[in-house]
């Protein structure tokens, strides 16, 4: 087997390997050092509790109302930051004029603005979907901005010498020396939108996963509780490999894609 071919089935093996270790580990100090479910549940435990739970249907219902609360706000984010920041990224004088209005809307901590929400829209789907869409939008918006400046000014001379118009200009040139840094921005976005979705459900919530570690952490049930972590885990793993998967297709002409496949 090649380098590059180990490279890319390495991760597939290591991963699995080190957790099964780190597994191991666990189980063995618990017992060991007698330490109380209580604080520490041995894994054994969690995944039984696992199973428990995923064989319950209000469980899945949960996972259906977080993965629609976390797809709804991060695409509505990433179209946001897309308008936005190529609006901005056209128009310096604009971007110039908002920009202490984003510096601060950015700084502000988003976690404070939920009560402000529920008070708007009550605790329902809509306050978690805005929570994630507005983690979202920022980094997209960011990203997108730089890219419309990063274009390469030797390229855009040579469109211009060849007369395009700017539909062909921006559709030949900026939309392309754009999508990488709208990539990098749906990255992060993907996961600030899970994390507001779930802080979302954790403080001002009845349904989806968020609720669930509410409600497992009041009945102080922590094998349970490691179990809907263990959940939310999986989901962000799942999205964030949706987004780079959706990326290899899209830009498959960047480096940072075929970079990696050609190492070695």
């Amino acid at each position: 087997m090649n380098r590059k071919k180990l490279l890319k089935v390495l991760p597939w093996i290591t991963t699995p390997g080190l957790l099964v270790v780190l597994f191991v580990i666990w189980e063995l100090s618990v017992k060991a050092l007698d330490v109380s479910p209580l604080i520490l549940p041995p894994p054994t435990m969690i995944f039984e509790n696992l199973g428990e739970l995923l064989a319950q249907p209000t469980t899945w219902d949960n996972v259906r109302v977080t993965v629609i609360e976390i797809v709804l706000g991060f695409l509505a984010g990433t179209l946001a930051g897309v308008l936005v920041g190529v609006l901005l990224g056209k128009l310096p004088l604009l971007e110039a004029s908002v920009r202490p209005l984003i510096i601060a809307l950015e700084v502000v901590p988003k976690v404070a603005l939920i009560p402000l929400f529920v008070i708007w829209f009550g605790f329902g789907m809509t306050t978690k979907v805005i929570i994630a869409g507005l983690l979202a939008f920022f980094p997209v918006m960011l990203n997108v901005l730089l890219g419309v400046r990063s274009v390469d000014r030797g390229h855009r001379d040579l469109m211009q010498s060849i007369n395009a118009s700017r539909w062909q200009t921006f559709r030949h040139l900026e939309f392309k020396s754009m999508m990488p840094h709208v990539f990098a921005g749906m990255e992060t976005a993907i996961v600030l939108a899970v994390i507001g979705t779930i802080v979302g459900e954790y403080l001002g919530g009845n349904e989806g996963l968020g609720y669930m570690v509410v409600k497992t952490l009041n009945e102080l049930n922590a094998p349970a509780l490691f179990a809907v972590i263990l959940m939310l885990a999986t989901v962000g793993l799942i999205m964030y490999f949706i987004v780079t998967s959706f990326k290899r297709v899209a830009i498959p002409w960047h480096e940072s894609v075929y970079g990696r496949k050609d190492v070695g």
